[in-house]
């Protein structure tokens, strides 16, 4: 991979407007009417009104620092929205945490309800709040660092990792053949535009899983699902890049068959909502790389479809004998009851680790990067971190979050979760900072161009975890990823140059 130079070179193409004038008059403007409202709301308005709904909550140092946490993530996550250049991976970082480790744990601090049992002492809880708050304000820190890194001297030629057309192509034909296996295995089209539980028994029912294993229907729905997703970003940004791509029939008919295969694949009536999000989010970024309206709306309307619309897109979860809405009239108590339960689980973890076997030094982290080893092969795979605590709790409840945080903190203790925030928080600077100088200006189809906005959208997944659940299609994606990297510049078509004019003729 190429090293940057300058660091700031892709902040200062992003200031500058096509005829070099430093900024741009109407994105200042916007974003100086913007401010006061955006900030005032996230910050102040909305922890406010959660605040003041009537509950049982009790208001201790749990609830205050709370209260400190979610006005913290909501100033960063104004500052992302505000910003000139487009910070994918940080602003995704802070719409989490804004949303999951801030507002729905005060609503639930408030209302005194939560999704999950509380099982150990509310000292606990607030132990888990304090570490979230930590472990944010060291992502800043990071992300800082990288922000502000010494420049390095170039001692070769810098090489950017792009995309081979040819096996791009390649990648093309085998989305097709995974997604046509995925929907033959299910029975057809129909079946993805039912239920999960009709999906579920529909797997079930062809055999490729069991009780005592899920491997196979793991590896069935992944490459089904991220094949497809990761062709049409490729094939996007390709036509977006190249005219002679868009002018031919053929790039043209291959992408209209992928958007309608990812139609049935990764609709949001057969897929998990986190699922559905990282596909959103990560074909908007894909498509419009240098939109900050595309960037700020999606961060902004983020928070509202987070709150209004996420907890009641479970609809399709089950069948008709099996969905149990939610009915009320408070726009905050189906933040108390559903969904958001990954601060109290990370308290419940802290309770566990207390009471059992204590920190597990790398344990659980070794099962989620070498999680295809099947568990014929070791026996002492651990589990899933979520599904581990649930056990200990007593619940029959496999869809138990287990929160970035909580995962470094089982693994390392507090100092290594701090050293995993910070690592965090500079890769991700890193990245957004790589992704806005490889899309400011460039012809060529990179492979940041299309894996920051796919890891953006995944990062919803990645923080919420458990990272056993979340790798399986991580070690799909980077499968795909080496299959069309190719560090070499492409081979163009010989245009022969045109004839050299004849030297006019003397008279005699």
């Amino acid at each position: 991979m190429a090293v940057d130079v300058n660091p700031g070179a892709a902040d200062t193409a992003l200031a500058q407007d096509a005829h070099g004038r430093e900024g741009s008059a109407p994105r200042a403007v916007l974003s100086r009417a913007l401010a006061v409202p955006l900030a005032l709301g996230l910050v102040g308005l909305l922890p406010a009104v959660v605040a003041a709904q009537p509950g049982d909550g009790v208001r201790d140092e749990a609830y205050w620092l709370q209260l400190a946490l979610t006005a913290y993530a909501g100033a960063r996550l104004s500052a992302m929205v505000l910003s000139r250049q487009r910070r994918l991976m940080q602003g995704t970082f802070w719409l989490f945490a804004y949303v999951a480790m801030g507002v729905a744990p005060l609503a639930q601090a408030v209302l005194g309800r939560v999704p999950t049992p509380l099982v150990g002492p509310r000292a606990d809880l607030t132990l888990a709040t304090a570490l979230v708050l930590i472990g944010c304000v060291v992502f800043d820190v990071g992300a800082l660092l990288a922000r502000h890194r010494p420049a390095v001297r170039r001692r070769r030629v810098a090489r950017t990792a792009a995309v081979s057309r040819r096996r791009l192509y390649v990648l093309v034909v085998l989305a097709y053949a995974a997604g046509a296996l995925l929907i033959a295995q299910l029975g057809g089209p129909a079946v993805f535009f039912t239920s999960r539980q009709e999906i579920s028994e529909s797997i079930a029912a062809s055999g490729v899983s069991s009780a005592e294993s899920e491997a196979g229907s793991a590896f069935l729905r992944g490459f089904g699902t991220v094949l497809p997703l990761l062709a049409l970003l490729f094939l996007t940004r390709l036509l977006l890049n190249s005219r002679r791509a868009r002018r031919r029939p053929g790039p043209v008919a291959a992408w209209v068959g992928l958007l309608l295969l990812n139609g049935v694949v990764n609709n949001p009536i057969s897929n998990p909502r986190y699922w559905f999000l990282t596909v959103v989010l990560a074909f908007l970024f894909t498509a419009f790389p240098r939109s900050p309206v595309v960037y700020r709306s999606a961060l902004a309307l983020g928070v509202a479809a987070a709150l209004l619309v996420f907890p009641y897109m479970d609809r399709f979860r089950y069948d008709e004998g099996g969905y149990r809405p939610v009915e009320s009239a408070s726009i905050v108590e189906p933040l108390a009851v559903k969904d958001y339960d990954q601060m109290v689980m990370f308290a419940n973890t802290i309770t566990h680790a207390s009471t059992t076997t204590g920190h597990s030094y790398g344990r659980q982290v070794s099962g989620a990067l070498l999680f295809f080893v099947p568990r014929s092969v070791w026996h002492g795979k651990p589990q899933d971190t979520g599904i581990r605590v649930g056990t200990w709790m007593g619940t029959n409840n496999a869809n138990l979050s287990s929160p970035l945080w909580a995962e470094l903190w089982l693994d390392f203790g507090p100092f290594g979760m701090a050293a995993g925030f910070l690592a965090l928080g500079y890769a991700s600077a890193r990245g957004d900072r790589r992704y806005a100088a490889l899309t400011t200006d460039s012809s060529r189809t990179t492979i940041a161009a299309v894996a920051v906005p796919a890891i953006a959208g995944y990062s919803f997944i990645l923080l919420r975890g458990s990272l056993l659940q979340a790798s399986g299609r991580i070690g799909i994606a980077a499968v795909c990823l080496a299959l069309v990297t190719t560090f070499r510049e492409e081979e163009r078509p010989f245009t022969p140059p045109p004839p050299s004019p004849s030297p006019p003729r003397r008279r005699p």
